[in-house]
């Protein structure tokens, strides 16, 4: 599988020098980004018309990210020399039949003049000259060490997600702090939680194939992949790109602050035993990580307790995951209680689950009508959702399809599913700024909301006498308590945290020591959802729209 994008590999080493001196002096602040203003002050020197930039710019910016790195500003120099050549400029060009290797760079009026003058005005060793702005070290990567309560500078922002991190350390994250958000419901927010690739998790029973369909992906096993019938993955693992093949432990991973695993600490050492990142170098790891994860217990295997919130942390991963893919085989339809729960513990994460009905070549066709139909029953029982739920069909491994137990027409099947499925994959990089401004927005909300039960919680304590006593009844009560802040404040109630949950993290803590309601808080909530999101969004759109 392979992922759309710029490669630098396709452009000559010639043009590569061209092209990143173009970009570091297109780059005004030498941020290793080229945004908005800077493009279109470049751009205008191709003389090409403003529909045709801005297609360009679509194109390059696939991951809608607000801005160009060298790699993207490479593919935008090579499809507007191709538009100079009367090409018609589409998301397939570049794939398509043109030898990009021989292709000369753009003709960009009054550049070279502007490029010999910089020369003259800057030494040699100036950094904007030997491309050296491209090894800077992100200014963002700052700002989590600081207070939260410092101001982060507006022209520090050059990117979406930038601009998210700036807005989560100056109005989220200190009603977070305040109202002990990160206890009950999700870690406190880091700089690698922002800057960290896509990411895909494989969930199931054991042996249906999650290892070997990752595997198929990479075209090649990855450090400590075990595949067998029995359950031979037995820990949590992280596929993600390095610099060469290794296994890092839990232990080191949850503490390495480029990594945004930091949050996985809270399920103790017993998990992190379990738990492990193998690094290889590919192509497709660098656009998206993938999670494998132990296959989930049935009969009466699953009697025996993990040592660990199996549940908790694939709720953790869920929350962080861009896509989840729940694996069955036509000989596991049965839902255990164990997966149960864990298909339960994605509520909320409902857009990002994804069925696969693999290893379906291993029954025939009338076979296979009557598996699909006892899976959409399984299913129905389990996910309380009126739509039905997007099921792909297939044999996701190396081998052949088993043609004679399927047909012409089920291997057809089966390589439409694929390419779907494929298609569905390729999208989760173009989609992951998008995403990311979708799970900080509920996170916000679910942090406003959080805040009200808090200091709710807190009006109702008695100032003297009783403490203890009133303390019992509103946790008993808890249910009861939430309806209240729901009509109080007209929320949505699917928007409430599980009550159960929430009850057994507030028995831990003296509710007459939570802060009471902050209206300037929230207020600032309101108005970075209301105000500073859509004109963050404004300002990194494509500049020729």
């Amino acid at each position: 599988m392979e992922i759309d994008s710029a490669s630098i590999s396709s452009c000559s080493k010639e043009n590569q020098m061209i092209y990143q001196e173009w970009f570091s002096f297109a780059d005004s602040d030498s941020d290793g980004r080229i945004t908005g203003p800077d493009a279109i002050k470049f751009f205008s020197m191709s003389n090409l018309p403003r529909p045709d930039l801005k297609q360009v710019w679509a194109i390059a910016d696939n991951k809608r990210q607000g801005y160009l790195g060298l790699k993207e500003f490479i593919t935008a120099m090579q499809l507007v020399s191709l538009a100079q050549a009367g090409r018609v400029i589409t998301q397939d060009l570049l794939h398509s039949e043109v030898d990009l290797e021989n292709l000369k760079p753009p003709q960009m009026e009054g550049l070279d003049a502007l490029l010999a003058k910089k020369k003259r005005a800057h030494k040699p060793s100036d950094p904007d000259l030997n491309g050296s702005s491209q090894l800077q070290a992100s200014p963002t990567a700052s700002w989590f060490t600081s207070k939260s309560s410092k101001k982060v500078p507006l022209s520090s922002v050059t990117s979406i997600i930038d601009g998210l991190k700036r807005l989560y350390i100056q109005k989220l994250k200190p009603l977070e702090v305040t109202y002990r958000f990160n206890d009950f419901v999700s870690p406190l927010l880091t700089n690698s939680d922002f800057d960290a690739k896509p990411m895909v998790m494989l969930l199931g029973q054991y042996s249906t194939g999650k290892t070997t369909f990752i595997k198929h992906l990479l075209k090649n096993s990855y450090p400590g992949a075990h595949i067998g019938p029995e359950p031979t993955t037995d820990r949590f693992v992280v596929v993600m790109s390095g610099p060469d093949e290794r296994s890092i432990p839990g232990n080191t991973v949850a503490v390495q602050a480029d990594m945004p695993y930091s949050g996985l600490t809270t399920f103790g050492t017993a998990f992190l035993s379990k738990f492990e990142c193998s690094q290889m170098p590919h192509p497709l790891l660098e656009h998206i990580t993938f999670v494998d994860t132990p296959g989930v217990l049935s009969g009466e295997k699953q009697r025996t307790q993990r040592a660990y919130d199996f549940t908790g942390v694939t709720s953790w991963f869920a929350a962080k995951c861009d896509l989840i893919l729940l694996l069955f085989d036509p000989h596991k339809l049965d839902v255990s209680d164990e997966f149960k729960r864990v298909i339960s513990s994605l509520r909320g994460h409902d857009d990002k689950i994804r069925v696969v009905l693999n290893k379906a070549d291993q029954v025939d066709t009338q076979q296979l009508m009557r598996v699909y139909g006892a899976l959409m029953w399984s299913l129905g029982k389990v996910l309380n959702t009126p739509e039905v739920m997007r099921v792909y069909i297939g044999s996701f491994n190396d081998k052949p399809v088993n043609e004679a137990a399927v047909g012409p027409i089920g291997k057809e099947l089966f390589e439409k599913e694929q390419e779907d499925l494929l298609s569905d994959l390729k999208d989760v990089p173009k989609k992951a700024c998008d995403r990311r401004i979708n799970e900080f927005v509920k996170r916000a909300r679910a942090a406003k909301i959080h805040s009200f039960i808090i200091s709710h919680l807190r009006k109702e304590m008695p100032t003297m006498m009783g403490k203890a006593k009133t303390q019992q009844r509103l946790i008993d009560n808890l249910e009861e308590e939430f309806g209240k802040v729901q009509r109080e404040y007209h929320l949505p109630p699917g928007d409430f945290p599980n009550v159960d949950h929430f009850r057994e993290v507030l028995s831990g803590y003296s509710i007459d020591k939570f802060e009471r309601l902050k209206p300037k808080m929230i207020q600032a909530v309101d108005d970075m959802l209301g105000y500073d999101i859509p004109e963050l969004l404004k300002n990194f759109r494509n500049p020729y729209d």
